[in-house]
C-alpha cells in the first residue's frame, strides 16, 4: 500500500494476467484518509492508447474508498523479458463538500499557491496468464508520495483505447460487408449468365420447330409418296430429341 496524507493507494503496481490477443484487467482502490475532508483524484498513464481506466476521475468521501479498473487492450506481440515501461500516475486533492464526480475539472490538479497535490507513480507488471509455478511478489518500499518523474509524462485521455476499438470494429465490419456484396455480384452474374443461356437455347428451340413446321408444309404440298413420309417422320423424331436434349442441359 502507498500512502499519502490525503490517500492511500492499493496496490502500488498494477500487475497484469499477460496474455497475447486477450485483453487484461486489474483493480486499483484509492481511500480516503481523511476524516472531514473530500478528496477528488485523477488517473493518468504514459500510454493512454493502450489502456482504459473506469473511472479515471472522481471524489472520495471522508473514510470511504473508491475502486477503479484498469483494461489492458490485447497486444499482439510480448514484450522483451516480459518487461512493460508503461506508468500510471494518480493525483488526490482537496475540494469542497458539494463537488461531485462530474465537477472534477483538470484545472483542479494544477500545482498553484495553497494548494496541495499528492503524486502517487504506478509502475505496470506483466505476470505469466499461466504460470508453471509461484512467482513471488514484489513492491515498492517507502511510503512517500512523491515520485521521480514529471506529471507531464502522463495523459489525460486514458480512454482513448475505446475509440480506438471502435473504429478496428468499424472497419471489420466494413470489410465483412464489403466482402459479402462481392460474394453476392458473382452469384448474381452466375445466374443471370444462366438466365441468358436459358433464353438462347429456348430461342434455338422456337427456331427449330418453325423449320419443322415448313418442312411439314413442304412436304405435304408436295404429296410426296411413303418413302418421303417415312424420311420426313424419321427427322422430326431427330429434332424433338434434339430440343429435349437442349432444354434439358441449359435449365
Amino acid at each position: 500500500m502507498t500512502t499519502g496524507d490525503l490517500v492511500n493507494i492499493h496496490p502500488t503496481e498494477l500487475k497484469f494476467p499477460f496474455e497475447l490477443k486477450k485483453q487484461s484487467s486489474c483493480s486499483l482502490q484509492i481511500s480516503n484518509k481523511t476524516s472531514t475532508q473530500v478528496v477528488a483524484f485523477k488517473v493518468k498513464t504514459t500510454n493512454p492508447r493502450k489502456y482504459c481506466v473506469r473511472p479515471n476521475t472522481g471524489v472520495v468521501l471522508p473514510g470511504d474508498s473508491c475502486n477503479v479498473t484498469v483494461t489492458m487492450q490485447a497486444q499482439k506481440e510480448a514484450p522483451l523479458d516480459m518487461q512493460c515501461k508503461d506508468k500510471f500516475l494518480v493525483q488526490s486533492v482537496i475540494v469542497s463538500d458539494a463537488t461531485t464526480s462530474k465537477d472534477v475539472l483538470a484545472e483542479m490538479f494544477n500545482k498553484e499557491p495553497g494548494r496541495v497535490i499528492e503524486d502517487f507513480k504506478l509502475r505496470v507488471v506483466y505476470i505469466p496468464a499461466n504460470p508453471p509455478s509461484p512467482v513471488p511478489e514484489g513492491s515498492e518500499e517507502g511510503n512517500s508520495p512523491r515520485t521521480d518523474f514529471p506529471a507531464s509524462q502522463f495523459d489525460d485521455h486514458v480512454s482513448y483505447y475505446e475509440l480506438v476499438g471502435e473504429r478496428e470494429r468499424e472497419i471489420l465490419v466494413s470489410r465483412t460487408l464489403e466482402e459479402t456484396s462481392e460474394k453476392s455480384s458473382e452469384a448474381w452474374s452466375m445466374i443471370h449468365k444462366l438466365t441468358e443461356e436459358k433464353a438462347c437455347a429456348v430461342q434455338q428451340s422456337q427456331k427449330l420447330r418453325q423449320e419443322l413446321e415448313m418442312l411439314r408444309r413442304e412436304s405435304s404440298n408436295k404429296q410426296s409418296g411413303g418413302g418421303h413420309s417415312l424420311v420426313l417422320m424419321l427427322l422430326v423424331g431427330l429434332l424433338g430429341c434434339v430440343i429435349g436434349y437442349i432444354l434439358n442441359v441449359r435449365t
